[in-house]
């Protein structure tokens, strides 16, 4: 079934281009079933991208999606245009009163700073209150993790010598998990960060665990059930080739950046990279719009109802 998301966003004719079944919102709904609603707060400086690397995998389900594109009320993004903003984006503010069917919160090039000297923080943390009455499933990805986990479990962050930074081997640990279906023992997945949360910080008693680790960079995927959430560290949603732009954009610019790991053939970064990751990233999107479809409330308006 196709995705639904906003008449005109650039991502429709991206994703109509690669095959991707998409529909704009003046479309007709085609299956019995409502749409499954997913709210994506995008915290990432280059929109368009996110957006599209996140809609393909919302689209490659067999459930139709409805997606609505979510941005801070306290901060005024920067690298995208005001006319795509005002044309595609709802302030939070604005929606607040909205339940969904799940949530998406990216990551933001913050990941060094204090949280609390974030200038959208305050708002953040009243956003992941709000996901716990009107958001059956969240997914939060790198910061937008880090962040969480910081405000739901008080977990610290530790700076790393140098950045984790490349494509590394991964291991699933729990096969039974419905979020994991379909996953092979071990898999890559692409890292870019400055910090980490570690094992041994995951407070006693609250309920997590460790769905996805790597032994050269750590933790990579927690099952929160008691915030109905998923914390990822790392971007199983990024092109073949962002890791490459993140590169050659930080080492233009003389930012100290190496070479990212297992990703140029032969670390030659004039060849073009091969993606590793691809299909996971489907079958973990999958896995998890699957699995919303399977709990979430059939009446929209009941999400949040500790009875339902």
């Amino acid at each position: 079934m196709p995705i639904k998301i906003p008449k005109g966003l650039p991502a429709l004719s991206a994703l109509e281009k690669e095959g991707v079944m998409v529909m704009d919102e003046a479309g007709p709904t085609f299956q019995y079933h409502r749409p499954l609603r997913i709210g994506l707060l995008n915290l990432m400086p280059d929109k368009i991208n996110t957006e599209i690397q996140i809609a393909r995998l919302l689209g490659a389900t067999p459930l139709q999606v409805e997606l609505t594109l979510i941005k801070t009320s306290s901060y005024v993004p920067k690298n995208t245009s005001s006319e795509h903003i005002a044309s595609f984006y709802h302030d939070w503010s604005d929606i607040r009163e909205q339940k969904f069917d799940g949530f998406i919160i990216t990551g933001a090039p913050i990941e060094t700073m204090p949280f609390e000297e974030v200038s959208y923080w305050g708002e953040l943390t009243h956003i992941f209150q709000w996901t716990q009455t009107n958001v059956h499933s969240c997914l939060n990805i790198c910061w937008g993790a880090q962040a969480a986990m910081h405000y739901f479990h008080n977990m610290p962050r530790y700076l790393l010598n140098e950045k984790a930074f490349g494509v590394f081997s991964h291991h699933g640990l729990d096969s039974c998990s419905p979020y994991l279906k379909g996953f092979p023992d071990d898999f890559h997945i692409p890292v870019s960060r400055w910090m980490e949360m570690r094992r041994t910080d995951i407070p006693p008693g609250s309920g997590i665990s460790v769905l996805i680790d790597s032994s050269e960079t750590g933790l990579c995927l927690l099952h929160d059930p008691r915030h109905h959430a998923l914390h990822i560290f790392n971007h199983i949603e990024y092109d073949s080739t962002t890791l490459a732009d993140e590169y050659f954009r930080d080492r233009d610019a003389g930012r100290s950046i190496h070479l990212p790991r297992n990703y140029f053939p032969g670390d030659c970064e004039t060849l073009h990279p091969r993606n590793q990751w691809r299909g996971h990233a489907h079958l973990l999107f999958g896995n998890w719009i699957n699995r919303i479809f399977q709990t979430t409330p059939a009446d929209l308006a009941t999400i949040g109802h500790p009875e339902v």
